[in-house]
């Protein structure tokens, strides 16, 4: 099992940052992926952005140049810099780890944690 805890969102105006955290019960090293999604109302839950245990990262289009994931292993923790903010940024995130074990993907997801905003 992996647990996953959230912090960082709040109220930012437009053109603001904000950086959420994920802090993860388990070594970061030993996760395949960890992602970060987001859900804002009324619309499906999408992928924001994603980094492998390699280092590789990837993002949604919507974020791109924008968002920046990155990890500390040394403190079990993911990070989501978001720059340059826009009120279609408004959505609940959640941070999501994703293990590989032979054939089976184990998925564990955080609470979430609210990003608003609006001037």
């Amino acid at each position: 099992q992996v647990q996953l805890v959230e912090s960082g969102g709040g109220l930012v105006q437009p053109g603001g940052s904000l950086r959420l955290s994920c802090a993860a019960s388990r070594r970061i090293f030993s996760i395949n992926y960890m992602r970060w999604y987001r859900q804002a109302p009324g619309k499906q839950r999408e992928l924001v952005a994603h980094i492998t245990s390699g280092g590789s990262t990837n993002y949604a289009d919507s974020v791109k140049g924008r968002f920046t994931i990155s990890r500390d292993n040394a403190k079990n923790t993911v990070y989501l810099q978001m720059n340059s903010l826009k009120p279609e940024d408004t959505a609940v995130y959640y941070c999501n780890a994703e293990r590989v074990v032979g054939t089976e993907y184990l998925n564990y997801w955080g609470q979430g944690t609210q990003v608003t905003v609006s001037s």
